[in-house]
């Protein structure tokens, strides 16, 4: 029984090894596979600020074209008030100036704009009912 149990002392002990190469194969797998994600991973963080790097400067310049962009629309919005309110005034001036000139007929329009703005106000409520 001796060659029995030295027969199976020799399998076990080359299992044991064939299992030890195994698991060194495994860890040696494991090993390599976390060394390609650690370059792959540098690799994409690179690009990443990269990336990051030249977007920050056509960022900056969209941001300051559209602030420029910005100040001309309210420029513009507040020239042409400025336009209206002066525009305005020179018909109210006019207009004045119109009534000081002629008030009989002044009054006269006044009282034909009346009776026309009337006319229609009550065709109007006629028509919906």
């Amino acid at each position: 029984m001796n060659t029995v149990s030295s027969t199976t002392k020799s399998i076990a002990q080359q299992g044991q090894e064939a299992a030890d190469q195994t698991a060194n194969a495994a860890q040696g797998a494991i090993r390599s596979t976390q060394r390609a994600t650690d370059t792959a991973l540098d690799t994409l963080s690179a690009k990443v600020e990269d990336v990051r790097s030249q977007a920050a400067p056509l960022l900056n310049k969209v941001t300051t074209q559209a602030e420029a962009a910005a100040r001309r629309g309210i420029e513009a919005v507040r020239d042409t008030s400025q336009q209206l309110r002066d525009r305005a005034l020179r018909v109210s001036d006019s207009a004045v100036g119109y009534v000081k000139d002629e008030p009989i007929k002044a009054m006269l329009i006044a009282a034909a704009t009346g009776a026309l703005l009337m006319g229609l106000i009550s065709l109007i409520s006629r028509s919906r009912d």
